[in-house]
């Protein structure tokens, strides 16, 4: 088996605290592969930092802070690797962090993308909200994890280590194979940030990709590196972002049904939020709602141009069939374990 050349490409906008903590070990736990820093305009001195410090890293530089997705975007059309490594500036590696996983993908080249288990780097007996061992949504597009339903974190005692399918991978650290990922168009740049790599995942899965997670690789993740979760512009992203997924990606048998229901169930949310002097977060996802159905013309544009490549298929698999609000609110499943195995798509 050929030896696959692998790209670590971290992006960075005024991350330079990050990248003093945590590039090192990138670089320890690397050997053998090329590490790439992506800046999207940086206005602190990270670039500079770079070139003095880390000489062996290669940097490419954006013009502008166009968000992860057009940032990524951007930058890997600059880079050459069968694989890449989308990695988070705020995440401890560790080591063999990499092999494990491109083993797996290299056994079977439909799998698209892949991830690692992810833990608390603040907490490390904890999952890590961003991804944990692997994610799935619910038959309305709300998402969760092996490990991480909603802010329920559960305790890593090895429950989830086997390598398996899963419906998306965290972009905290993802692990795409190139081809796949330009045969789709890459990550959508409307998004900015969140949701774009369950977006990213779904496509794949549209055209003939698996998505999974290797548990044998571990990392450490801070989270809120960006946009920290006390944040309403992530609300907005977030709440915007997954009803454009949904609608560019589900068949189109009951779709606007389930935009209804998310409609009734957004709204559950937003009031939640406003009870709990919290209205920012309030705002944030009315404001969603309307940037929804703002950019429904250009979304069903992108879902033609999408249903028009090659063996594309609109794929459902591994989604869970309940209704994951009701089964952690109203019937208090925190674990994932606690879900019914017989209501996931297989």
């Amino acid at each position: 088996m050929n030896v696959p050349e692998v790209a670590v490409v971290i992006l960075n906008f005024n991350g330079k605290f990050f990248l003093e903590r945590f590039l090192p070990g990138v670089l320890q736990h690397s050997a053998g592969h090329k590490v790439y820093v992506a800046d999207n305009a940086s206005t602190d001195d990270s670039v500079a930092f770079l070139r003095t410090n880390f000489p062996q890293v290669n940097i490419v530089v954006n013009n502008e802070n166009s968000g992860y997705a057009k940032g990524y975007n951007t930058a890997l059309k600059q880079i050459t690797a069968d694989y890449y490594i989308l990695l988070n500036s705020d995440v401890e590696v560790t080591a063999n962090w990499i092999e494990p996983v491109i083993a797996l993908m290299q056994k079977d080249e439909k799998i698209g993308a892949c991830q690692p288990k992810l833990l608390d780097f603040n907490d490390k007996d904890l999952f890590e909200y961003a991804g944990a061992s692997g994610g799935f949504i619910d038959t309305y597009g709300y998402p969760f994890c092996r490990g991480r339903i909603f802010n329920s974190l559960e305790k890593d005692n090895g429950q989830y280590n086997n390598s398996t399918e899963v419906f998306w991978a965290t972009g905290a650290c993802l692990f795409v194979n190139t081809k796949a990922f330009w045969q789709v168009g890459g990550l959508d740049d409307d998004y900015f940030a969140h949701m774009e790599e369950i977006d990213l995942c779904w496509r794949l899965k549209n055209v003939g990709y698996s998505i999974y997670v290797q548990p044998a690789s571990t990392i450490y993740h801070v989270g809120g590196g960006t946009l920290n979760k006390l944040s309403s512009r992530k609300t907005f992203l977030n709440f915007r972002n997954n009803l454009i997924t949904l609608t560019k990606n589900h068949s189109s048998a009951y779709l606007f049904i389930k935009i209804f229901y998310r409609l009734i169930l957004d709204s559950i949310a937003a009031f939640k939020f406003l009870a709990a002097a919290q209205p920012s977060h309030f705002w944030a996802v009315i404001r969603a709602h309307f940037a929804y159905y703002f950019l429904l013309p250009q979304t069903l544009s992108k879902r033609k141009k999408l249903k028009q490549q090659v063996d594309f298929k609109f794929n459902r698999s591994f989604t869970y069939k309940g209704n994951i609000v009701f089964d952690h609110f109203l019937k208090g499943k925190k674990k994932f374990t606690d879900l019914e195995k017989d209501k996931f798509l297989n």
